[in-house]
């Protein structure tokens, strides 16, 4: 949301009078309260057509902060159905801990294994 604060606001006003007139301003503010509350009506047209379409199960959702909503909706159940293969790993990963240190730790005396040639595609003797 905008924040605006005393003296934002009075040099608005004064920068409105300034270039629209004293007498033509209540017919613009009139005008723009109106174009907000249009704006105002479709925003919330949407987000009662989303909520109808998207069913009971999405009853609680919220649409100001999106980020949250992708969490709450998308993300947290996916990991609830992840816990049971990350427990499953979970031993896995005990077990490779010492093949990790090895390889990891390898002596700098051994070798590093040959990389795989890379294919030629094309002739390297033509020009």
């Amino acid at each position: 949301m905008i924040d605006f604060n005393i003296s934002e606001i009075l040099v608005l006003a004064v920068l409105a009078v300034v270039i629209f007139g004293p007498e033509k301003l209540p017919e613009l503010a009139r005008k723009t309260a109106r174009v907000i509350n249009y704006l105002r009506n479709i925003a919330n047209d949407a987000q009662g057509r989303l909520r109808e379409e998207l069913g009971p199960e999405f009853a609680d959702l919220e649409l100001t902060n999106p980020k949250a909503m992708v969490t709450k909706h998308l993300l947290d159940p996916m990991q609830a159905e992840l816990e049971p293969v990350k427990s499953e790993l979970t031993p896995l990963k005990a077990e490779l801990e010492p093949v990790k240190a090895a390889v990891e730790g390898r002596p700098s005396y051994l070798p590093d294994p040959e990389p795989e040639p890379v294919p030629v595609l094309f002739d390297t003797e033509a020009t």
